[in-house]
């Protein structure tokens, strides 16, 4: 399995540290390689010796945020195979956007954050590989086959549905406080109503459900190692 480099190095655990903080603070653009040496307490080639370019850094700190994201629902999974439940994962994974500003960012092409790097090829197939179209294609044929949705709909337009609805109540999310915005005591719940309403009932046994997990689990994986492949070798 492919290491991280901050897994060896106190050194590349800092600077990834100082360039999350600097770049929430304020955005890419305004950040520089120089700025994110000095504040982590080395020197400027120190950065360049695991990143080759500020681009590098940056997208493979993005990554990071969807790998936490991706091993969250894993272990998820492995502790409680109920959690692959149509009404249960996409609450979560809405929440995990929600929470991770570089994913919430991506997944809305947030040029403020990100600036051009919203555009990279790497965030592009972060996007392609953990993006909400990505695990809406993954999980969809999962459940229609164990029956935990119904399979009288074309997968594309189902799949197109659900995510429509979970970028929906992302978006509600992140403008709760504006003028004019609904908004409700306990959106997790009405989210998984949602979620049933459109998929219908989840009739799975509990063998079907433990085949559910255990394929998610093996599918999640493949995507994990595929990103991880990208950033490992920084």
């Amino acid at each position: 399995m492919a290491a991280l480099v901050e897994q060896d190095s106190a050194k590349a655990a800092r600077i990834l540290t100082v360039a999350r903080e600097l770049v929430l603070k304020r955005g890419v653009k305004g950040v520089t390689v120089a700025e994110i040496a000095e504040k982590a307490h080395v020197g400027k080639g120190t950065v360049y010796l695991y990143w080759g370019t500020k681009e590098d850094l940056l997208v493979g700190l993005f990554a990071r945020e969807f790998l936490a994201v991706v091993d969250g629902t894993i272990d998820a999974l492995t502790a409680d195979p109920d959690a692959a439940r149509p009404h249960r994962l996409c609450p979560q994974l809405a929440r995990n956007g929600l929470e991770r500003p570089f994913v919430r960012a991506l997944q809305t092409g947030d040029s403020d954050l990100l600036g051009v790097l919203t555009q990279h090829p790497r965030s592009t197939e972060l996007i392609h590989q953990l993006g909400p179209a990505a695990l809406m294609y993954t999980v969809l044929p999962v459940w229609r086959r164990h029956r935990l949705a119904r399979a009288d709909w074309p997968l594309d337009e189902q799949a197109y549905a659900l995510q429509a609805l979970m970028t929906g109540f992302v978006q509600n999310a992140t403008r709760a406080h504006t003028l004019g915005s609904i908004t409700v005591d306990t959106p997790d719940a009405v989210m998984a109503a949602s979620v049933t309403a459109l998929l219908g009932p989840e009739e799975a046994t509990a063998s079907g459900l433990r085949a559910t997990a255990d394929e998610g689990l093996r599918l999640l994986g493949h995507r994990r190692e595929l990103v991880l492949a990208t950033i490992a070798t920084e």
